[in-house]
């Protein structure tokens, strides 16, 4: 994601860091926009405790912003895909930012550990895991809780680990299965040891195992507010007998 900061033609002033304990984040964010104020959240968007400001930005006698202030760079990174109600979470990141205000955004796509699904379903072992959004879907979501111009693309990465409990060593990192048809009880060795018995079947022809991850980038913008419209309006017979009139014999 932060390749793409070059798509922001403004350094913003403030950015905020979505659930920043996940992001990892801070650094790229530092180095890419040094003069601004830099603020974490937690996955709600509650404010965490601020790092020390540099000296020179206290030399400048910039305050820190109060909790919940507007911000124009929003900078959500992994954290879409864990929401159960995205629509929601793309409100409440529509209100946290300035008019003309930056959404920079990346989550995990469907097609995100497609192997371990695939294995998971052949032993009718339930799914490993929550269903991702798709790339179209957090689009229209984008439109519908009232950004603009909003831009999506994607790309597929092939990870791989030289053992089955490397790997899923490494997916246990990423969080719990919360899906609800999820297998409800606790798994015996037994089944541990079948599951990475059929984790050797995704060894490619390099001799490591192998699964796929969708990664979703988004960007957008919050429009200014447009000028309430009445949805009524009346004019007098004067008003359109000239109205009339310019049409007809054009501007004196």
């Amino acid at each position: 994601m932060a390749e793409r900061l070059v798509f922001i033609r403004q350094q913003p002033r403030q950015v905020l860091d979505w659930w920043s304990e996940r992001s990892g984040s801070a650094e790229a964010l530092a180095q890419h926009c040094p003069q601004a104020l830099q603020r974490q959240a937690d996955a709600a968007g509650q404010p965490l405790s601020a790092p020390p400001r540099p000296w020179w930005q206290r030399w400048r006698g910039n305050g820190e912003p109060e909790a919940g202030a507007p911000v124009d760079l929003l900078w959500a990174n992994m954290v879409l895909h864990w929401s159960d109600e995205p629509d929601a979470l793309l409100a409440a990141w529509h209100k946290t930012l300035e008019a003309d205000g930056f959404l920079m955004f990346s989550c995990l796509g469907p097609d995100t550990l497609q192997e371990l699904h695939a294995v998971y379903g052949q032993q009718g072992w339930g799914p490993p895991g929550r269903p991702f959004p798709d790339m179209h879907d957090i689009g229209d979501g984008l439109v519908r809780a009232g950004f603009a111009d909003p831009v999506m693309d994607m790309e597929k990465l092939r990870l791989t680990w030289d053992s089955p409990r490397a790997l899923l060593d490494e997916l246990m990192t990423l969080g719990r299965n919360t899906h609800p048809q999820r297998h409800a009880g606790l798994r015996s060795r037994a089944w541990h040891a079948a599951l990475q018995t059929r984790l050797e079947g995704l060894r490619g022809p390099d001799g490591r195992l192998g699964l796929t991850f969708e990664v979703i980038y988004g960007h957008a913008f919050r429009p200014p507010p447009r000028p309430a419209v009445a949805r009524e309006t009346s004019i007098s017979l004067d008003e359109m007998r000239q109205m009339t009139r310019k049409a007809r014999h054009g501007p004196s």
